[in-house]
């Protein structure tokens, strides 16, 4: 209970509400409230000062009551829509999109929303955004939803065909485009994810001239630097970074006779290796290669390719669909035709084998008519795998089999990502994506 000390009023919109210093500290430093409390959290003004603020009366009593209890509950009469519009104002959105779902736990997703999309055809990949928002590709078009799902003006580049798109932060999206042909264009952009305006391009140079080029995969790293597979008509095949707050091109690994980086499907940074993943699958190229690079020394610091395997082998076991390195356990983890798992040693300087657990073979009964190739992701711990038209979860030092996500519409899973405590699945056969959420636990 709150002492007459310690007690504040507000009138909003004309109406009079009284908390403490105590329930409005829960607002934290970056919301509305903070600048009325000094170092220590004391009160600044007299509390016997009314503080007007002209805004929604009802939807303040709402995000108030958040505050007192941690509970978030929307009457009937009051639009979602509104109450997050009034959020943002105070600066507590944070606080309502924590309540709306709870912390990511794949053992505990359950399926929140699908969300068919307007354009036709079939959509290639999504992207998660930090936020809860998301990012699906399109042919020539991403398409850009917030956090509740409202869609923003999509965004292109000249175009052109798009391979990859990734998120910088919540308010930036950079597209990576095919090369037109006898045009030039082409190449990467940075876009302001919100408007839809194209902030900058970015340029690959060689021999001090600037070349058209298609960008191929994307990967971020946390010291402001942007990677991306590139081919170019000259020599410009390889793996280009560039300073995402300038935009200017920093650096470039170009690819070694015998090897492939400028077709790559995958990138990942490595921050504890400070390297970079880069992993050629089938069937982008005939044969697979996964190699990390150290863009320090210009060297490939560790590599893997399945050329040269046993003719004994059966084609589609030898075939790798997909790759995603675990810092902590030292290793790269695949999955092939099978969804079998198979996992290499990055402590050595080029792994000669794969070690394959059959035990992750899920696949069983009738293939559907349009299958996708497994996908791989990893988050806190949990290793995800899609096939057909479920995700697989495992945990544990074996991988153990945990969970499973399905759902019958829309097909086979040609794409999923994890971001914002939200799993986003996109479907092959249907323009359709599915949010799978984990829910807010009870209150005791």
């Amino acid at each position: 209970m709150g002492t007459q000390k310690d007690r504040v009023k507000f009138n909003v919109g004309g109406r009079v509400f009284e908390t403490t210093s105590t329930t409005i500290a829960n607002a934290g430093r970056d919301s509305i409230f903070g600048a009325m409390f000094d170092d220590n959290w004391n009160l600044l003004s007299d509390n016997s000062i009314e503080h007007f603020i002209d805004r929604n009366p009802d939807c303040f009593a709402v995000l108030l009551d958040l505050l007192r209890t941690g509970e978030l509950y929307i009457p009937p009469n009051i639009p979602e829509k509104l109450l997050y519009r009034e959020a943002m104002f105070y600066g507590l959105i944070d606080h309502v999109r924590s309540e709306k779902w709870g912390p990511f736990d794949g053992n505990r997703l359950r399926l929140s929303k699908s969300i068919q999309g307007q354009a036709p055809g079939d959509a290639t990949a999504i992207r998660a955004g930090p936020d809860g928002g998301v990012c699906v590709v399109h042919g020539s078009m991403v398409h850009v939803y917030d956090w509740v799902l409202d869609e923003y003006p999509p965004l292109n580049l000249d175009y052109q065909r798009v391979n990859d798109v990734g998120w910088v932060d919540s308010d930036n999206i950079v597209m990576g485009v095919s090369e037109r042909l006898g045009r030039g264009d082409g190449g990467m952009g940075l876009f302001n994810s919100h408007t839809g305006e194209l902030r900058y391009k970015f340029h690959v140079c060689h021999e001090s001239q600037v070349k058209s080029f298609t960008a191929g995969a994307l990967s971020f790293s946390s010291d402001y630097k942007i990677f991306s597979s590139c081919k170019g008509r000259s020599n410009e095949y390889g793996v280009g970074v560039w300073d995402q707050v300038t935009g200017k091109q920093i650096d470039f690994f170009y690819e070694p006779l015998g090897w492939s980086l400028g077709d790559a499907d995958k990138l990942q940074w490595l921050g504890g290796n400070n390297c970079l993943l880069v992993a050629t699958m089938f069937p982008r190229k005939d044969n697979c290669y996964i190699s990390l690079l150290d863009f320090r020394e210009k060297n490939m610091v560790w590599c893997w390719s399945d050329m040269g395997a046993p003719a004994t082998m059966a084609v589609d076991e030898k075939r790798v669909r997909d790759a995603i390195a675990m810092e902590d356990n030292n290793s790269i983890c695949v999955v092939n035709e099978f969804e079998d798992l198979g996992f290499m040693d990055l402590r050595m300087s080029a792994a000669t084998s794969i070690r394959w657990s059959s035990r992750s073979r899920l696949m069983k009964g009738k293939m559907p008519e349009e299958p996708c190739y497994p996908k791989l992701a990893r988050h806190g711990g949990q290793l995800f795998s899609s096939m057909n038209d479920c995700i697989s979860v495992f945990c544990g030092p074996e991988w153990v089999l945990t969970s499973r996500l399905r759902r019958s519409y829309g097909g086979s899973i040609c794409d999923f990502s994890i971001g914002g405590d939200r799993l986003f699945a996109l479907h092959s056969e249907e323009n359709v994506f599915d949010i799978w959420e984990t829910p807010t636990p009870p209150i005791i």
